[in-house]
């Protein structure tokens, strides 16, 4: 278990296997060994799905919300080896980048991250984790900035039983579109540009719903089929129809989102959750300053799901020591406000060390059946 544990942290922490070997007295054959045999995307999937379900379950994280509720976004970090799939973009300094975008539950926990060319539209991979999604997480409502949304993807989510809530920017620049031009909108008429064909959504339905089942059910994944949609220099018959299926909802949303301050407040809190998560991710992925050195996908892949399980062993961690707090301070005689429990997050790393010499007495923590001793406030 402790070359597994190293081998883990290797990847998260982007020390790679030599450093880790150095700092933690381990064989570098060793930790090569079990980073080629057991450290692959689909094995680390399953820790994964096992940590956010463990989580899920947790008291406290009920006070979080219900998972029903999700948003993704990406995180841009520097590369510093020749990859195929990372690119240069001036706005974000010298070098080439690569995204790694990862999907957020309202409870905290991530279950699901791939690394992506920075140069894509997120929009294009939004529906990937939510399909993907192997957890006991009930999603349904998805949240995203504005680089997630566009007007084919309300179309794709709808048509997929799923409800996208983005957070656009300049919303009053955007359009919406009505059934019947002749119907009079008090207050929207500024903001109505055009008219929704609802005869070619009707005699398009059953196409439209042929290709929802088809992403549905994994015959072919969402991100290739709207990468596919999108790069069509001549929008095809289907994508016509997608486009405005996905009109239509938009123009459903935006007014309700627009009246709806409580809806506006929950998606920002949403993404802002997803932002304290990618703080926390950006300080593990500490050395040799954040730089990826993976120069293909796979192993791409492999080090985002490795970062991902690490910092969800961190939520776990923290939220488990959160309730043994408030269980404490309850036995102390404290009046604790269920209410304000919803307002803590276990999105915290100021009380983890990540430098120094690494230890791994697996053995020794095993044996151990209760946590450690509660600190006192201010106590070293």
């Amino acid at each position: 278990m402790r070359l597994l544990y190293a081998s883990i942290l290797a990847q998260a922490n982007n020390y790679g296997l030599t450093k880790m070997a150095e700092i933690s007295g381990l064989s570098y054959s060793q930790l090569a060994w079990f980073t080629k045999w057991y450290l692959r995307e689909e094995t680390l999937q399953a820790g994964i799905n096992r940590l956010v379900n463990y989580h899920f379950h947790l008291p406290l994280s009920s006070y979080w919300g219900g998972g029903t509720l999700s948003s993704s976004d990406g995180q841009r970090f520097p590369v510093a080896v020749k990859a195929k799939n990372s690119t240069a973009i001036p706005r974000y300094g010298y070098g080439q980048i690569l995204t790694l975008y990862s999907w957020t539950s309202d409870q905290h926990s991530q279950w699901r991250c791939k690394p992506e060319p920075s140069t894509v539209r997120d929009a294009t991979y939004v529906l990937d984790g939510l399909l993907d999604n192997e957890t006991e997480l009930p999603l349904f409502e998805h949240t995203t900035d504005t680089a997630g949304y566009t007007e084919k993807i309300f179309g794709f989510f709808d048509g997929l039983g799923f409800l996208f809530s983005p957070r656009i920017r300049d919303l009053n620049d955007q359009h919406i579109y009505c059934v019947d031009k002749t119907l009079k909108y008090q207050h929207l008429g500024p903001i109505i540009k055009g008219r929704i064909n609802i005869e070619r959504i009707g005699k398009q339905w059953d196409t439209l719903l042929r290709t929802f089942a088809s992403v549905k059910l994994g015959w072919v994944t969402a991100s290739l089929f709207v990468h596919k949609l999108q790069s069509q220099p001549r929008q095809s018959s289907l994508a016509k129809v997608v486009h405005e299926y996905g009109q239509l909802i938009k123009s459903i949303y935006i007014p309700k989102y627009i009246c709806r301050e409580e809806q506006r407040r929950r998606v920002s809190k949403q993404l802002n959750k997803g932002e304290a998560l990618h703080d926390l991710r950006q300080w593990l992925l500490f050395a040799d300053e954040g730089q990826l050195k993976k120069s293909q996908r796979q192993e791409q892949a492999n080090q985002a799901s490795a970062l991902t399980l690490v910092t969800n062993a961190i939520i776990v961690w923290n939220t488990v020591y959160m309730q043994a707090v408030i269980d404490q301070l309850k036995k102390e005689g404290y009046v604790i406000n269920e209410s304000d429990l919803q307002h803590i997050s276990p999105c915290r790393f100021e009380h983890i060390n990540k430098h120094g010499k690494i230890a791994f007495n697996v053995d020794t923590k095993w044996q151990r059946d209760f946590l450690r001793p509660l600190r006192d406030q201010g106590e070293d």
